[in-house]
């Protein structure tokens, strides 16, 4: 809340409002990816269908921004709930390049449906979105609603992670055989959390159409989803904190590795391998092994203390030393 007060221009708020843009959109990744243990490649393609789902409702036929947000939610839903039902029988790698092939067909979409999505040269014109008069045309005026959206869609995650139903999705990542013996409707919980997954990114590419104003194929192609998984193991699948470091390397460290652009995907890479083998459970994961470290350290002060003294050489009235 105090990044307005503290940055230096609009460049740097604008960081912060794409932070929360990827923030919602890794947190939607790892619902599939830690909570069901399926690993999606389509979600930049979603994240696309989002944008462009809005924003040619808002070029071509002058719907308002929200509606075309509301409608891109519910659009890239329906989608997801579809291929889903296809895709979510499979297992393992095999779901992969399934979500993979879905993902190639919406690039091809994007790049050849040049009278609605511009084609490679994009969709142009779209317009921001309006509060009580106010064009949130600029970072500082777009900042707080991406801070409120953020906020909310984490605060619904961490709801329904602690809830029954979130319960029987971690389940299914636990062991999918085990929760079909609780009752657990495996199938059908994987292909609802993977709807809801998808919805939030199509929210998330439809917040990204509406402040950048553009909208090209180039931004939700294979390396963008590539990427996001890279981004959902580096800040620590399944974790409720995961999410927020990951956006924010997603964020930052491009913007470090601009002279390295061509080697971007390398080094995130080599990143992600260092990770896991040092790290398994991402950058969130710091936070615990520090805080069982002091609590280890700590009971061992405690035992420390009240261990009877031992090995203390005494000498008794007669002279003989005892112990």
């Amino acid at each position: 809340m105090v990044w307005p007060l503290v940055a230096p221009n609009d460049y740097m708020l604008s960081m912060g409002v794409y932070f929360f843009i990827n923030l919602i959109l890794i947190a939607s990744l790892n619902v599939i990816m830690g909570w069901t243990g399926q690993v999606s490649l389509a979600h930049a393609a979603f994240y696309g269908l989002g944008a462009y789902v809005s924003g040619v409702l808002n070029t071509r036929w002058g719907i308002s921004p929200w509606l075309g947000t509301i409608a891109a939610l519910a659009a890239v839903g329906a989608v997801a709930a579809i291929v889903g039902w296809a895709t979510l029988r499979l297992r393992g790698p095999y779901l992969s390049m399934g979500t993979l092939g879905f993902g190639g067909i919406l690039s091809v979409l994007f790049v050849e449906l040049v009278p609605l999505t511009g084609g490679p040269n994009g969709l142009a014109g779209i317009e921001p979105y309006e509060l009580f008069g106010y064009a949130l045309d600029t970072p500082g005026r777009f900042f707080w609603f991406a801070w409120l959206a953020g906020a909310l869609v984490m605060w619904c995650l961490i709801n329904l992670f602690y809830s029954a139903p979130g319960r029987s999705l971690r389940a299914i990542e636990g062991s999918e055989i085990g929760a079909n013996t609780l009752g657990v409707n495996t199938f059908r919980a994987k292909v609802i959390s993977f709807s809801l997954s998808a919805g939030m990114a199509g929210l998330a590419g439809a917040m990204y159409a509406h402040f950048n104003l553009f909208a090209s194929p180039e931004t939700f192609g294979f390396f963008a989803s590539v990427l996001l998984v890279v981004m959902v193991a580096l800040g620590g699948v399944g974790s409720l904190w995961g999410p927020v470091f990951g956006a924010a390397v997603l964020t930052g460290v491009p913007e470090l590795l601009r002279r390295f652009q061509d080697s971007e995907l390398l080094i995130f890479g080599l990143c992600m391998i260092v990770v896991l083998l040092y790290l398994p459970g991402g950058i969130a994961s710091l936070g615990q092994r520090f805080g069982s470290a002091r609590q280890r350290k700590n009971r061992t002060k405690e035992v420390d203390s009240n261990r009877p003294l031992r090995n203390l050489k005494t000498e008794s009235p007669n002279g003989t030393v005892g112990r």
